[in-house]
């Protein structure tokens, strides 16, 4: 069965983007970015930020507004077996024209192995600009923090 992914998410001066791969089943039952409770994605974020870890879509909402990221994913539909990565077959890649045309992007941030190669092969004229970090994702058991906390500083 084929899935639909999310519309990016961003005010118009956002400077980072930050992309996933696509959203897990968590992420699609709460119909917004990086749903699931065990995610790291939001502790990380309120960590480099020094903030409290937002808990609703609303809080979430207003976090990367106020901290100037983008979200998206780089698949905007595909056939996946729950939510696992390495089943996305058939999928639409994202047209980032939208988010690069309507903000000031900087920098893009690829959570993830499989958005990564998904990206490179898709945008190569945006790699210089890129940046490929260790996903977020609670089945990724070798997560390192602190590419995400070099990658947020710059």
């Amino acid at each position: 069965m084929r899935v639909e992914g999310f519309r990016p998410y961003f005010a118009p001066d956002a400077e980072i983007l930050i992309l996933g791969s696509f959203p897990s089943v968590k992420s699609r039952e709460t119909s917004f970015y990086y749903g699931h409770p065990r995610n790291r994605f939001w502790r990380v974020l309120a960590a480099f930020y020094g903030e409290e870890v937002p808990q609703s879509v609303e809080e979430r909402k207003a976090f990367v507004k106020a901290h100037g990221i983008a979200l998206w994913d780089v698949v905007m539909s595909c056939e996946i077996v729950g939510s696992a990565d390495a089943t996305i077959r058939d999928y639409t890649v994202a047209d980032l024209k939208e988010v690069l045309e309507a903000a000031p992007i900087k920098r893009i941030l690829v959570n993830g192995s499989t958005a990564m190669k998904i990206f490179s092969r898709n945008y190569p004229a945006l790699l210089p600009m890129t940046t490929a970090l260790p996903s977020t994702s609670p089945a990724n058991a070798r997560f390192d923090v602190s590419a995400w906390e070099k990658a947020l500083r710059i």
